[in-house]
C-alpha cells in the first residue's frame, strides 16, 4: 500500500469494490463544465469594465471580490452542507451562479457588481467543494490517484476554455453571459439528475474547517504552495518574459504552455501515485519544480528550450495539489472530508493572495530572476517538509 505523507488514521468514503463510473463521470463533467463558467467571467467582466472606462486599479479591486467570496465562504460551507446536505448546496450554488450572471449582465453597473461578484465567489466555492468531496468519496483507494488526476485535468481544461468562449462570443451584449448562464443551469440539471446516487455525509465529531486545520498541516502547505505558484505565474510570468527581452507574444504564451502541462500530466501523476507511492511522487514533483525554477533563466531565451521546460515545470508544480486531494481522500471521510476541502479552498485563497506580492517584491529587489528564486525556494521548503513528515 502506498504511503501517505502524514501519519494519521485513514478512511475513505468509497468502497473498495467496483467504482460507480457513471456517477464519477457526472461529477468530473460537472466540475469541468462549471469551470468554464468561472474561467469566462474573469476576462469577460474585465473587458466590459475596460470598455466602460474604469481604471485598471478599480478593475482589479472589483475582480478581487470573487476570491474574497471564496475565502469568506470556506468556513461556512461545511456547516451549511451538514445541515442541508451537499446536493442542496451544489444545486443552490449552480442556480446562484446563473442568477448572479443574469444580474451582472443586466445591470452593467460597477457598484452592483461588487456585491454580486462577492456572492459569485460563495456560489462557485459551494459547487467546487462539494464536487471535490464527492469525487474523493466515489474513488476507491487503489484508483484514487488516477481518478483525482483525471478530475484535476478536466477542471484545468474547463477553466482554460473559458477565455476562448469570450474570444468567440465577444464581450459586448449578452452572448457570453448567456453561455455562462446556460452552463450553470446545465450543472444544476446534472446535480438534480444524479441526486439519488451522489454520496451524502457521515456525521463526524469536530467536522468543521477550523477543527480540521491542525489535522493535516502538510496537506494545507501543499495546497498553499500550488496556489502561490498558480497566481505568481499567471500574473508575473509574462512580465518576467518581457523583462528578460522576450517578444510580447512569446511572453504571453508562456502561461498557456504551463496550463497545457497542467491539463495533460495530472492523470499520469495520479497513476504514478497509485502504482508507486504518494510520498515518493510528492517528493519527485517538488524536486522537479525546484529544478525547473533553477533552469528557467538558462532556458528562457529561446522558444525551443522555454516551452518544453514550462510544459514540464507547470505539470510538476500544479501536481502537488492533485497529490494533496488524493491524500485527503485517503485519510478522511464524510463531514471531515468536506471540511478538508473547505480548508483547501481557504488556503488556496490565502496562498494566491500572498504569492504575487512576494514575488513582485523579489523581482523589484533582485531583477527578473527574483521570480524563479521565490518559486524555487518555496518548493525547496516544501520538499524538506514532505521528506521530514514521512
Amino acid at each position: 500500500m502506498a504511503q501517505t505523507t502524514e501519519e494519521a488514521p485513514r478512511g475513505s468514503g468509497s468502497t473498495e469494490g467496483r467504482p460507480d463510473w457513471p456517477v464519477i463521470a457526472v461529477v468530473v463533467l460537472l466540475a469541468g463544465v462549471f469551470a468554464i463558467t468561472q474561467g469566462l467571467t474573469y476576462p469577460l467582466l474585465a473587458l466590459v469594465l475596460e470598455r466602460q472606462g474604469h481604471s485598471p486599479a478599480m478593475i482589479g479591486i472589483n475582480t478581487a471580490m470573487t476570491p474574497l467570496g471564496l475565502l469568506l465562504s470556506a468556513p461556512l460551507l461545511p456547516v451549511v452542507a451538514r445541515r442541508y446536505g451537499p446536493v442542496r448546496v451544489a444545486l443552490a450554488s449552480a442556480l446562484g451562479v446563473a442568477l448572479l450572471l443574469a444580474v451582472i449582465g443586466a445591470t452593467r453597473s460597477l457598484w452592483i457588481w461588487f456585491p454580486a461578484r462577492l456572492l459569485l465567489g460563495f456560489a462557485i466555492d459551494g459547487l467546487y467543494i462539494t464536487c471535490e468531496t464527492w469525487i474523493n468519496q466515489l474513488a476507491p483507494e487503489r484508483l484514487r490517484g488516477r481518478i483525482l488526476g483525471l478530475f484535476s485535468s478536466v477542471l484545468a481544461l474547463g477553466f482554460a476554455s473559458g477565455p476562448f468562449v469570450v474570444a468567440v462570443a465577444g464581450s459586448e451584449g449578452w452572448p457570453s453571459f448567456l453561455v455562462g448562464i446556460a452552463i450553470a443551469l446545465l450543472s444544476a440539471a446534472l446535480v438534480y439528475a444524479s441526486r439519488r446516487r451522489l454520496p451524502g455525509l457521515d456525521e463526524h465529531a469536530g467536522a468543521s474547517l477550523f477543527a480540521f486545520l491542525p489535522l493535516a498541516p502538510l496537506l494545507l502547505l501543499l495546497v498553499g504552495a500550488a496556489a502561490a505558484f498558480d497566481q505568481i505565474t499567471l500574473s508575473l510570468l509574462p512580465v518576467y518574459g518581457l523583462r528578460i527581452g522576450l517578444a510580447e507574444a512569446l511572453a504571453a504564451s508562456s502561461v498557456g504552455v504551463l496550463a497545457i502541462g497542467n491539463v495533460l500530466f495530472q492523470l499520469p501523476i495520479g497513476w504514478l501515485a497509485d502504482r508507486w507511492s504518494r510520498h515518493g511522487t510528492c517528493l519527485l514533483l517538488c524536486a522537479l519544480t525546484v529544478a525547473g525554477a533553477a533552469a528557467l533563466p538558462l532556458a528562457a531565451t529561446e522558444r525551443w528550450t522555454l516551452w518544453p521546460l514550462l510544459f514540464l515545470w507547470g505539470s510538476a508544480a500544479y501536481g502537488v495539489y492533485t497529490l494533496a486531494l488524493v491524500q485527503l481522500g485517503d485519510r478522511f471521510r464524510g463531514a471531515q472530508l468536506l471540511a478538508g476541502n473547505a480548508a483547501f479552498a481557504l488556503v488556496w485563497g490565502l496562498g494566491g493572495l500572498a504569492g504575487p506580492p512576494l514575488a513582485g517584491l523579489s523581482m523589484d529587489s533582485l531583477g527578473p530572476d527574483g521570480l524563479p528564486l521565490v518559486l524555487g525556494l518555496l518548493y525547496a521548503v516544501l520538499f524538506v517538509a514532505v521528506a521530514l513528515r514521512r
